[in-house]
């Protein structure tokens, strides 16, 4: 089974297009393009019945007091933990691409509509609904793709790792406003085979190159 892109080359920095967050030319950062990118699967184990994709960013802060403060980088060694940016179940085996801007474009204040989803999937929600819970403005469940927006001033390049699972249940058991940390223990007893296609991607200028 194998998972590839026509967006980037496995393992390369994500275009800007693609992420939630973009470096400004007045030297800040604001939101950018957001659309989720190309993702092309093939060869498929035999009893195929539906496919789950989670896209997750496992560099993120275990704690935020540094987050985005101009004066200070958040330490490389602070440990770090998972933060979902795609939650997609019931996701047909054909056809067998999903396109460029498919399922999301545009960073949507207060979130996307969900869980139903094009092609009859269902979509959990993503971190930026914790993220923003305090947020007045921005509160929301998020639900579908929201890409790579990591602390401006963080001193490791963050990895997004975009895995598809197919399984042999056309329907997976988690319901309503679900999360990636329930749909993974749904999937137990289910999977047939997993394929992984990843990518990088920094707002610190030091490092975004």
């Amino acid at each position: 089974m194998e998972l590839k892109s026509h967006s980037w080359l496995n393992g390369d920095r994500i275009p800007s297009r693609f992420a939630a967050g973009r470096l400004g030319d007045d030297g800040g950062v604001g939101f950018s393009d957001n659309l989720n990118p190309h993702l092309a699967w093939s060869d498929l184990p035999e009893g195929t019945r539906s496919l789950v994709l989670i896209c997750h960013d496992f560099d993120v802060p275990s704690k935020g007091d540094d987050v985005n403060q101009s004066d200070r980088e958040i330490p490389a060694d602070l440990p770090r933990v998972d933060f979902f940016h795609w939650v997609l179940v019931d996701l047909p085996a054909q056809p067998s691409e999903i396109a460029e801007g498919e399922f999301s474009r545009a960073f949507t204040a207060r979130g996307k509509p969900g869980p139903q989803a094009l092609r009859g999937a269902r979509q959990g929600v993503n971190d930026y609904t914790g993220w923003f819970a305090g947020n007045a403005e921005m509160a929301g469940d998020y639900f579908g793709y929201d890409g790579p927006f990591p602390p401006f001033n963080d001193s490791l390049v963050h990895h997004y790792v975009f895995t598809l699972y197919a399984l042999d249940v056309p329907r997976l058991a988690v319901e309503g406003r679900f999360t990636g940390p329930q749909v993974r223990e749904a999937l137990k007893g289910h999977v047939l085979d997993v394929a992984t296609f990843s990518g990088t991607y920094a707002l610190n200028r030091r490092l975004a190159g």
